[in-house]
């Protein structure tokens, strides 16, 4: 074996270490110098490890959180019909509270030889967890995209809705409305999509609400996400004489209607709520919800064919694209109403 790395090294006029690296398939090597390794043992006549052959062209990964959120089911079901119309076959990977982890899927994945993988709301979103794994998978190298989170220095496709004019749409729709204090219910703040969501109704209040930047905070909730996160964190905004709310997620405004509800009060009459995804369903809640549209068809596509195009050798541009959200109204949202008819509403 000793020789047969030297005479590899030797072809391929790279050391033997590096040699090694490549037929184990570990990064850290230049696609460059990593076609030149295989190359090398191909003019040998030596066969390449079964890890390093061509991969299976049909297969895509696509990894997603837990489908209980149905924008989550819609993603992955335009994501799926666009991959099949340009002669991908999916293999969806779902995750679970104490299941399979997105790391445990990649591996299985990459196990099966997949061209590429889409990730949706992955651990890329989450501005705590160690991104370097993302970094390995593009050293190997394969192509991936990541959908709503972005790493400034991860060189791959990212696409997002744009979640900081979400929040500003929706703060400046409950303005017009007569609404000036406006709470906000969103998820842990270290996901960058929260964080967005959180500067952009920063901004909206102090600009269009007239609502001092010191007198922000008891006016935002981080929960968990989810429809008791949102009732949990409604239920306090409540109390504190909020007359609108802006919610992070669909689930979580479908939470704050529950909270309003135990309390005694209407939606709209009473309280407005917005939410975020405009997921399936959402126009026939009760009241119909008014939220902030994800364009999930537009940015599904754009999600695969950026994939495609770094399959193809194509390299679509690693950057961010962002992607306007959408207001629509429904019931969920109307004018402001007295205080008179507020029980629960203080200023303290």
């Amino acid at each position: 074996m000793r020789a047969r790395l030297s005479d590899i090294a030797q072809q391929a006029e790279v050391s033997e270490a590096t040699v090694s690296r490549v037929l184990n398939d570990r990064p850290g090597v230049a696609p460059d110098t990593r076609q030149a390794v295989l190359t090398a043992l191909d003019v040998l006549g030596y066969e390449r490890p079964a890890r390093l052959r061509k991969r299976n062209a049909g297969l895509v990964g696509l990894v997603v959180p837990e489908l209980d959120n149905p924008i989550f089911p819609a993603f992955a079901q335009v994501i799926e019909s666009t991959l099949a119309q340009s002669g991908f076959t999916p293999v969806l990977c779902t995750q679970t509270a104490g299941g399979v982890t997105e790391d445990e899927y990649t591996e299985m994945l990459l196990d099966r030889q997949v061209s590429g993988i889409v990730f949706v709301s992955g651990l890329h979103a989450d501005a705590a967890a160690n991104h370097d794994r993302y970094r390995a998978l593009l050293a190997r190298p394969l192509p991936i995209v990541l959908v709503n989170g972005y790493v400034p220095d991860i060189g791959a496709p990212f696409v997002s809705c744009d979640d900081r004019e979400a929040a500003e749409l929706a703060v400046a729709h409950l303005v017009a409305l007569g609404h000036r204090r406006i709470g906000l219910i969103t998820g842990p703040d270290r996901f960058v999509p929260v964080r967005r969501k959180v500067a952009g109704w920063r901004s909206a209040m102090t600009r269009l609400a007239g609502v001092a930047e010191a007198d922000l905070g008891p006016l935002a909730e981080l929960s968990l996400f989810g429809v008791e996160g949102g009732e949990a964190a409604a239920g306090r905004l409540l109390d504190r004489g909020v007359t609108g709310v802006v919610c992070g997620s669909d689930l979580m405004a479908l939470g704050a209607i529950r909270a309003a509800r135990q309390r005694g009060l209407r939606v709209p009459d009473d309280v407005s709520v917005v939410g975020y995804d405009d997921s399936p369903l959402m126009a026939f809640t009760d009241p119909p919800l008014t939220t902030m549209r994800q364009p999930v068809v537009a940015m599904a596509v754009a999600a695969v064919r950026a994939l495609v195009d770094e399959i193809n050798g194509y390299g679509a541009p690693h950057s961010e694209y962002l992607f306007r959200p959408e207001l629509v109204v429904r019931g969920s949202t109307a004018v402001v109403p007295s205080a008179a008819r507020l029980p629960y509403a203080r200023t303290a």
